[in-house]
């Protein structure tokens, strides 16, 4: 009989350290065969400083987990993890960063990607959660509230991110209209392509100082999918008239809900040359009782051209109240 050779082996080592604390403690599986070991630290962390020691010393395959309390001051990671070894942060929503009302950012993922953050509270500052040049960033059943401008951006090309399960209100309270929900791209610019980003089953609202969800110019290929708008906030001081403005390309909009806008629902425009396109709505459903606006469409399209910039807009899009499920001129269905 022919003997096999032997096949090395991966195992995944558990360290859990208290920062702070003595030796950590690992609990990891023996095998005879050749072991190749790959550590999944857990860092547990319960003060404002032992929170920064962990973001500056993060590592790929680390799990940061956050004790309920307040941890006060502006959070920054810079250390990007893998697809294979992601970096998480994670704790309750009773883990609330809280940072100087109206300085900086919360928590900023600067370069960071591949990490997740979940479950945790950010609030105060300028903005809640700030994705740069950090691809793959899963938020995950965060809370962001109490912000001076936007609650979630991804900027400086942050493709593939992810906002999920998660709840943002009271932002933009500078009174401006310039406190987005979500915030994708940067405007004005078409070089920052913070394609893909997925937001997914959100409750926006009340008191968002702006749309719920902007998207840029210059990003293409996301999904706005399940999620529930409250118009309630809205300033009209940058043109915020609606839940949702597109002005990037190739975007999906679906299934969800929205109630409560001083103007329209969703809205498409081209602020540059080719963009603002290629826009899918299917299955939202839009309540537009006591809008006052000048227009009134569940989904108003700025730009449409059936050759060069085409919306689509599917028959199981509802409206309530309002003029009509989308101005003159455009085909549905």
């Amino acid at each position: 009989m022919t003997q096999r050779p032997a096949v090395p082996v991966l195992l995944a080592a558990l360290t859990v350290l208290t920062l702070g604390s003595a030796a950590p403690t690992a609990v990891a599986a023996g095998s005879a065969a050749p072991t190749a070991v790959v550590k999944a630290t857990v860092v547990k962390v319960g003060t404002t400083k032992q929170l920064q020691s962990a973001l500056a010393a993060a590592a790929p395959g680390q799990t940061i987990q956050l004790a309920d309390g307040t941890y006060s001051g502006n959070f920054k990671a810079t250390t990007p993890g893998t697809a294979a070894a992601r970096i998480t942060l994670t704790g309750s929503a009773k883990a609330v960063l809280t940072a100087p009302s109206g300085g900086g950012y919360g928590l900023h993922l600067d370069g960071a990607s591949y990490w997740t953050v979940q479950g945790l509270t950010v609030t105060g500052g300028q903005k809640g959660i700030m994705a740069d040049a950090a691809n793959h960033v899963l938020l995950d059943g965060v809370t962001v509230h109490h912000t001076t401008m936007e609650g979630v951006h991804f900027r400086n090309s942050s493709a593939y991110g992810t906002l999920r399960d998660s709840r943002v209100h009271d932002t933009g309270l500078s009174g401006d209209g310039m406190g987005e929900g979500v915030y994708v791209g940067t405007a004005n610019t078409l070089t920052d392509r913070s394609d893909h980003v997925q937001i997914t089953g959100n409750t926006f609202g009340p008191n968002i100082g702006g749309e719920n969800v902007d998207l840029k110019e210059g990003t293409t290929g996301g999904l706005v999918s399940g999620n529930t708008f409250d118009g309630d906030g809205l300033t009209g001081s940058h043109s915020d008239d609606s839940w949702v403005d597109v002005k990037g390309n190739g975007y999906v909009i679906e299934n969800n809900t929205g109630r409560r806008t001083t103007n329209d629902g969703y809205q498409t425009h081209s602020l540059q040359p080719g963009w603002g396109c290629g826009t899918v709505f299917r299955g939202n459903r839009s309540d537009l009782s006591g809008a006052t606006g000048p227009d009134r469409y569940a989904i108003h399209v700025t730009n449409y051209d059936a050759a060069k910039c085409k919306v689509t807009i599917g028959a199981g899009n509802t409206v309530t109240g309002g003029r009509g499920l989308v101005n003159p001129g455009i085909p549905v269905g």
